[in-house]
């Protein structure tokens, strides 16, 4: 599945993968059941929650503020995690530039 757009109170439900790509902009404020794959020249604000993994691609910009049910990847992109997020899994920096609020729950840093 691909989504392109702004969605409030959007479920995507099963083994669900939303990949964001190139010129998107995506502000989630409802429930991803699978995992958030930003690709290359995605944009995206998560006040919601995803059940999975997030994967941050290169030159990309990822702001989260809600809750991350599995790991958080930075493989190039910009990776912010607000003061509000629970992420229950790993925030994992192989490359690009992380930064989490001291205020952030992470379960495993």
């Amino acid at each position: 599945m691909r989504t392109y757009c702004s969605y409030s109170g959007f479920q995507a439900l099963g083994k669900s993968i939303v990949n964001v790509g190139k010129g998107a902009k995506f502000y989630l404020r409802g429930a991803i059941y699978g995992n958030l794959n930003v690709l290359p020249g995605g944009r995206v604000h998560v006040f919601g929650n995803v059940s999975g993994n997030l994967s941050v691609s290169q030159k990309t910009k990822v702001i989260y503020s809600g809750m991350l049910g599995g790991d958080a990847v930075n493989r190039g992109g910009r990776l912010y995690i607000d003061a509000t997020a629970k992420i229950l899994g790993r925030v994992k920096t192989l490359e690009g530039e992380t930064t989490i609020e001291p205020q952030a729950h992470v379960a495993q840093k």
